[in-house]
């Protein structure tokens, strides 16, 4: 009976690790496929997906509203080295209201010409926001381009811990002045 437990179990680990990865993978003529198998050795773009953790994919620090927004439409902030307070303020904002954002520094001409392609102007910074734009910064602009995109509002975000105070410990008592300067001879 004992044995037959053992076997049991054995085999349910193995089935249910079986079940918690998936694969995905695209094969030479360029179709995509989920298995739960591992795929051919000439798959390009494997990606194996762990579900052991029960949560069914990444899980991320950010609110849900804002994994949604980030999801569909995504943020990215095209600035210059030599572009000053308007990207430094562009950049402080989205920070400030807890957009997550990648950010493009513009050095090459090519970058240049992704910018005027996308925005029809060589104006930075360029905030995206999904296939919406803004050039230049304006704050009410940029926020009502989140708001639109379903980004929370500043301040909606949760502090991630409160700062504390931090209070000096007391100075040690020496072992003299604790028994009011007579010692103790059971001690020795």
């Amino acid at each position: 009976m004992r044995a037959c437990f053992i076997v049991a179990a054995a085999v349910w680990i193995a089935c249910s690790d079986a079940q918690a990865q998936a694969y995905r993978w695209v094969d030479e003529q360029g179709r995509v496929h989920y298995t739960q198998t591992p795929p051919p050795p000439a798959a390009k773009g494997v990606q194996r997906k762990d579900f052991r953790s029960g949560a069914g994919g990444e899980v991320s620090d950010l609110p849900y509203a804002t994994q949604i927004a980030a999801k569909n439409y995504p943020v990215k902030l095209y600035t210059q080295p030599d572009c000053g307070a308007p990207c430094d303020r562009a950049r402080a904002a989205l920070v400030k209201r807890g957009v997550p954002f990648s950010e493009v520094s513009v050095s090459a001409e090519n970058q240049m010409d992704e910018v005027k392609k996308l925005s029809g102007k060589e104006e930075l910074p360029l905030l995206m926001v999904g296939s919406q734009f803004q050039t230049g910064f304006q704050e009410t602009l940029l926020n009502n381009l989140l708001d639109t995109a379903g980004y929370p509002p500043a301040g909606a975000r949760p502090a991630v811990e409160t700062p504390r105070k931090t209070e000096p410990r007391p100075e040690p008592v020496p072992p003299t002045q604790q028994m009011g300067g007579q010692r103790d001879s059971s001690y020795r």
